[in-house]
């Protein structure tokens, strides 16, 4: 049985490679070889620490600390705006269905200059329930969302619960009743 699959490998091979199994497993060798080498020589001998994310640490991360999140309470609208991101001192925010997190530690991500600062200093529960970068869907209203829609809202909720830490929430709209 094995010198039969031992011979089934030679002759595949020999089909897919036209060379003979020797030359084929030298071929290999001398890859692996020249792999291992070029990466010795191209990296360099100091140690690499590496993060959380798996990822070589930022001398930024060894400078900069990120300060302990700051409980912010009831916050309305105008005041979210103020942690944007425009302000390196303060935490960046945001909000999902009026819950306010701080996503200061995906500043790459959430800071001025990336994929999603649109949404810092925001409710985006309308926006990220639409995958919409419109800044007409930048606010808090649910309203005529689709059952796939407040599912996907759902999904960034479970991830931003599981990721950030809450640190408020967004007061609601004051609606001033007008009596004659």
């Amino acid at each position: 049985m094995s010198l039969d699959l031992l011979q089934t490998f030679k002759e595949a091979i020999r089909a897919y490679t036209g060379l003979s199994p020797i030359a084929f497993v030298t071929a290999v060798a001398v890859g692996f070889a020249l792999y291992y080498l070029s990466s010795y020589l191209l990296t360099s001998n100091e140690e690499v620490e590496l993060g959380p994310h798996g990822f070589k640490v930022s001398d930024d991360e060894h400078r900069h600390p990120l300060p302990p999140p700051v409980q912010v309470g009831e916050i309305d609208e105008d005041e979210l705006k103020l942690y944007d991101g425009s302000d390196s001192n303060k935490p960046l925010l945001m909000a999902i269905k009026s819950q306010i997190y701080d996503v200061t530690q995906s500043r790459m991500f959430y800071g001025p200059g990336g994929p999603y600062a649109l949404f810092a200093g925001k409710d985006a529960s309308r926006a990220l329930a639409k995958m919409s970068f419109e800044e007409k869907d930048l606010n808090g209203d649910l309203s005529g969302l689709g059952i796939f829609e407040l599912e996907a809202l759902q999904d960034w909720e479970s991830k931003f619960m599981s990721k950030y830490v809450k640190v408020g929430t967004v007061k609601p709209k004051s609606t001033t009743l007008v009596t004659e």
